[in-house]
């Protein structure tokens, strides 16, 4: 600016002091104004699916001002603003940035738990986080849950998102597990808890360092007022409870206490969910007051599984490497070199069988499903995660394609209660836009390679 100035002076210098000082401040007042071009942006032709779920809007307009949906309309009818930027979405699906309600941030990948935490804990906030979190939004996940991690590293990463310091999706954080006794070398990331009171003051511990929800594992190993302590305290304080359900007695006390929402569908090889907790989660469903019970099914894993065990050549998509040094990368690979032997995934060919019926169960009972992923376990990589649990849906559980894009927007808003500002494309609403070429509603899968990004009216991809 001081240079534009002196640029400036030498040019007027011939005109009388009086003007020259009045078209000195003209110019500076010009120069200090943003142009229209950076502020307004048009996205322009594409299929627009919104969101809610109704039928999607050819040729659409979408028109973005500053961090926010100005106006949505249709070629022909709504004006694109004069020295607004034209974004072409031609020939592509637009839709909400998409939202993935079970990420770790802390983990990338690696089959060894132990040796993971051990090698790498110390850097989990200066590098593993942020590049978790960089992976998701070129994936197209503007939003993301991230439940369990040390607390630190947890509140620290999400504000430096939150500042505009490192690239990722808004996140919601829980920091560290709430359950029974944390396992062995766990405790930065696992808090154990010793009766009700102890309960309440570890809630209130996280709720004051900034936390977003609680994460609850292990109910069933707790006294019934440790769990419902946890419950109680969280909604005290307006957060909601995510519960660990891989169990039956999981979900039956979860369900008892208050949980919000349930994780997984279990790691045995049940066929069904038993009888009283189907009877249990309808009753729940049906009391509107209550509002809607959520539940993440997590269950593209299994299915990630078996297809990177049969095509390993799967890891040699670098998209995984995005933020990580080179040996990390070598590390992780070398954890994965023989796929088909993790003992992690051993029980999945009797598991994967009951996903189908486990998963229409959940439809039947009235729960609120949502996309969710676990990524960052083994073999499961952030910037491939999301997309192929839409596909999952879609492919192997006959999911309705709107309704599944609708669990990955606007449901996951409605449940962490910011659907004012996320979760669909909305005037009015933070431009969270992803764009991709084709029609995902005939291929879901299309959403492996997203082409646009944007967050909060910037373009990121």
């Amino acid at each position: 600016m001081c240079e534009i100035r002196t640029l400036i002076g030498h040019i007027l210098s011939p005109i009388p002091a009086m003007l020259k000082k009045s078209l000195l401040f003209a110019c500076l007042l010009l120069l200090s104004i943003p142009s229209f071009s950076q502020q307004v942006k048009a996205l322009v032709g594409g299929t627009l699916i919104d969101g809610f779920g109704g039928t999607p809007i050819r040729n659409s307009v979408i028109i973005v001002e500053g961090e926010r949906i100005k106006a949505i309309g249709q070629v022909g009818s709504l004006a694109i603003p004069a020295g607004a930027e034209i974004i072409s979405t031609e020939g592509m699906s637009v839709l909400p940035g998409l939202w993935d309600m079970h990420v770790h941030l802390m983990l990338n990948g690696h089959s060894d738990y132990t040796h993971w935490d051990s090698t790498y804990i110390d850097v989990f906030e200066s590098v593993i986080m942020p590049s978790s979190a960089h992976q998701l939004l070129m994936a197209g996940v503007t939003s993301a849950r991230d439940l369990g991690a040390p607390l630190e590293a947890s509140i620290n990463v999400k504000k430096r998102i939150q500042n505009g310091e490192i690239p990722g999706p808004t996140i919601y954080v829980s920091g560290p597990f709430i359950q029974k006794a944390p396992y062995p070398n766990t405790e930065a990331f696992r808090w154990g808890v010793n009766g009700a009171a102890d309960a309440r003051a570890k809630v209130k511990k996280l709720i004051d360092a900034g936390v977003d929800v609680i994460k609850l594992i292990d109910q069933d190993q707790m006294t019934l007022e440790e769990a419902k302590a946890v419950v109680d305290e969280a909604h005290k304080y307006g957060k909601m409870v995510v519960g660990h359900s891989h169990r039956p007695d999981e979900i039956r006390i979860g369900l008892q206490i208050g949980v919000d929402n349930f994780e997984h569908t279990g790691l045995s090889s049940a066929p069904e969910y038993p009888e009283d907790i189907m009877k249990a989660m309808k009753e729940r469903a049906a009391k509107m007051n209550l509002g809607p019970i959520f539940w993440t099914p997590t269950v593209e894993g299994l299915f990630n599984y078996e297809f990177v065990r049969d095509n390993p050549e799967k890891l040699d998509d670098t998209s995984w490497h995005l933020g990580l040094p080179d040996s990390i990368v070598r590390d992780i690979r070398a954890s994965l070199r023989f796929p088909g032997r993790m003992s992690y995934f051993q029980l999945t060919p009797v598991r994967k069988p009951t996903l189908a019926r486990k998963f229409a169960q959940l439809k039947e009972s009235g729960v609120v499903m949502l996309i969710g992923t676990d990524s960052g376990i083994p073999m499961k990589f952030h910037s491939q995660s999301t997309w192929n649990e839409l596909d999952v849906w879609v492919n192997q559980f006959g999911m309705d394609p709107l309704l599944t894009i609708k669990a990955a927007t606007y449901w996951p808003a409605v449940a962490m209660k910011v659907d004012k500002d996320y979760g669909t494309i909305t005037e009015g609403k933070y431009a969270d836009i992803i764009a991709v070429k084709g029609d995902v509603l005939r291929y879901i899968n299309l959403l492996q390679d997203v082409d646009l990004v944007m967050k909060h009216g910037k373009k990121v991809k």
